[in-house]
């Protein structure tokens, strides 16, 4: 791959307008971010919850506030490679791309999670479970193989990329129209659900196979060798910079918030984050700590620093392997070739989330409760667009915004289009619709 086409600022879906001389004061990679920031689906975001439930008196993130710290993470680690890479390719007539990879990087990061459910990660298990070992299992016979992967395997990172360009009915050509290089960076699994295997993990759904090909043939990304029948791609580069940025919030920002919640103490959190640094400096870092009282504060400061190291170590990481990435020969992701120290820390902290976060009670009683209201919504989504005539069926499909086509005449298409409702839903919409349908709330008469 090279980078002077992987920098490529045409829109998906508007490319009769694209003007190579168009000049201003924001580029259209910065438009793409804008463009995110002032949009409904990002705005829902803010109602989604991230791991934790959704905040009482304790403030804790959700999936907006997570997207925004993914995108300041991942800004800032491109930058960082981008200055190198500048200095790198200077003199080359392309070199003054380079400058925009970090505001592709930041619009990506805030797209990154855009196509999840509600109800976190459980979300995505609750949907596919639904077809795989619940009321779905019936569409088997009705759907083809690749269809039944998709919905099996039900993918936030795959939904992001349909969300973003699927042009849902009465609505713009291209989706949001975004440009080829934020689409490309989106993306962290560029194959097809057929490839999936034990980790569920995909790109794009079969609808979105044409798709994700138009952006890699833009872009000149090269397909890799796969079974036959089947689609794999080499990751965009700047995907490496995305997914790294998305692996240290999750894991730093979880310990901090497990902390506000008290589920671990500040000593288990100091420990853990401390683990990040050679001995050397733990006496400094103690001292700054000492400065403040307030626990919260003194985890704030390592949280920080932490992230701070992560950001520094992940872009060395990537410009030591540039070649690799762009010859698609890299293996894994950029935090496995961390510096063993950090990626000692970091393995700990993993441990501990999965230990003692991910277990909680607090966190699993929003897994139960997720997936009983995401079941039920698509047990009654799916029983009406397979049976559209009843009269239930008309009354329910009636209230589903016009966006969604679950009237087509072809059955995926509707089965889909029950997917893209549920998936947008906001935690709170899905729990008042869930309660209208069972007659446990009423309007105000």
């Amino acid at each position: 791959m090279q980078w002077d086409k992987l920098i490529n600022d045409k829109r998906f879906g508007l490319e009769y307008l694209h003007d190579d001389g168009r000049r201003g004061g924001r580029s259209e990679f910065r438009r793409d971010y804008d463009r995110l920031v002032f949009s409904s689906p990002f705005r829902r975001l803010q109602n989604k919850t991230q791991v934790f439930p959704l905040p009482g008196s304790v403030f804790v993130h959700n999936r907006l506030t997570h997207s925004l710290e993914v995108s300041s993470v991942g800004k800032s680690m491109a930058d960082v490679i981008s200055s190198a890479l500048r200095d790198k390719y200077a003199g080359q007539p392309w070199v003054n791309r380079l400058y925009h990879i970090g505001d592709i990087v930041a619009a990506a990061c805030l797209a990154h999670d855009l196509g999840n459910p509600p109800f976190g990660h459980s979300g995505e298990k609750a949907i596919a479970a639904f077809f795989s070992e619940g009321e779905g299992q019936p569409l088997k016979d009705k759907l083809t193989a690749v269809q039944w992967l998709d919905v099996t395997n039900f993918e936030g990172n795959a939904n992001s990329l349909r969300a973003l360009t699927n042009q849902f009915h009465g609505r713009r050509c291209g989706g949001f129209a975004m440009t080829y290089s934020t689409l490309a960076a989106v993306v962290k699994y560029p194959y097809d659900s057929q490839l999936a295997g034990q980790s569920g993990k995909f790109g794009f759904f079969d609808t979105e196979s044409a798709t994700y090909r138009r952006i890699a043939d833009e872009l000149d990304i090269p397909r890799l060798p796969s079974p036959p029948g089947t689609v794999r791609y080499a990751r965009h580069p700047l995907v490496y910079i995305v997914e790294a940025a998305d692996d240290i919030c999750y894991e730093v920002m979880d310990l901090e918030d497990a902390h506000k919640l008290k589920i671990l103490t500040t000593a288990e959190v100091i420990d853990t984050l401390m683990a990040y640094f050679p001995a050397e400096r733990h006496d400094h870092l103690q001292q700054v700590m000492d400065t403040v009282e307030d626990p919260n504060e003194k985890i704030a400061y390592l949280r920080s620093s932490v992230v701070g190291r992560l950001v520094e170590s992940s872009a060395n990481v990537f410009l030591e392997n540039e070649q690799a990435i762009l010859d698609g020969t890299f293996e894994g992701h950029l935090l496995d070739h961390l510096p063993a120290l950090e990626k000692d820390a970091y393995a700990g902290s993993c441990e501990l989330s999965c230990n003692k976060i991910y277990n909680s009670a607090d966190v699993v009683d929003i897994e139960l409760a997720g997936n009983r209201i995401i079941t039920f919504l698509l047990s009654k989504l799916t029983g009406a667009v397979c049976d559209p005539g009843l009269y239930y069926s008309r009354l329910l499909l009636s209230q589903v915004p016009g966006q969604y086509d679950v009237h087509a005449p072809d059955l995926f298409t509707r089965v889909q289009a029950v997917l893209d409702h549920v998936s947008a839903m906001t935690d709170v919409y899905a729990l008042d619709l869930y309660r209208k349908l069972n007659g446990m709330s009423l309007p105000a008469v």
